[in-house]
């Protein structure tokens, strides 16, 4: 019975957890990432200040798990889009049309984690982020380097490279309106194409990888 009581309380304590980043996660993507605080979180989840601070002693340490959790989730989506691919550079274009898909439905979102300027310690919480996104797209153009598929070069350069310019194109302040599906999709292609470009793939080919990569899903 003691189990029992215990599985109940792990159950409970998770879903507290869920519902603080759940929270956090809507703040961050009607607000931005400056949004999110201890107070409003708590307001928003319904769950006690208090309690919320047992769960994350500061906001940096809310920050930073909230980053980590939409991550996970990103990083996932892209890894499932590059693993169903055919081959090494269609696994590569479904890479980085899948990160360009999720950054545009959640456009808001996307420039809270990555382009909104943050005080010091919020931006070393939300670098994970950038991080896991290079290193994603550096394991697939190092797949496609590896098989002479593209030519060789500095993956540890190339790959942050690609994020910055998709970052800014796709959700920085010079980057264009994207207000329907039609210009979503076209911003997708474009933003991919100038990738496969930018890392060797020869216009015709990233052009037919362009075409082939299917926008994911949106998130129900």
């Amino acid at each position: 019975m003691a189990y029992r009581r215990t599985e109940n309380v792990i159950r409970r304590l998770a879903a507290r957890h869920d519902a603080i980043l759940g929270a956090a996660a809507q703040l961050a993507a009607e607000a931005g990432i400056n949004a999110v605080q201890i107070a409003p979180v708590a307001e928003r989840s319904g769950i006690a200040a208090g309690t919320v601070y047992r769960y994350f002693p500061s906001k940096t340490e809310l920050i930073a798990a909230l980053v980590e959790s939409i991550s996970e989730r990103e990083i996932g989506a892209m890894r499932r889009a590059a693993d169903a691919a055919p081959g090494p550079l269609s696994a590569l274009a479904a890479s980085l049309t899948t990160f360009a898909a999720q950054a545009l439905e959640r456009r808001r979102l996307a420039f809270a984690l990555i382009a909104e300027p943050v005080d010091a310690d919020t931006e070393k919480a939300r670098q994970p982020y950038r991080a896991a996104l290079a290193a994603e797209i550096a394991k697939r153009l190092s797949t496609a380097m590896t098989g002479g598929y593209v030519p060789d070069q500095d993956i540890e350069v190339a790959a942050p490279a690609l994020v910055g310019a998709l970052a800014e194109g796709l959700v920085g302040p010079l980057a264009p309106e994207t207000a329907d599906d039609a210009r979503r999709r076209d911003a997708v292609q474009a933003l991919t194409l100038f990738a496969l470009r930018a890392v060797g793939v020869a216009d015709a080919r990233a052009r037919g990888l362009v075409v082939q990569a299917r926008m994911p899903a949106k998130a129900s």
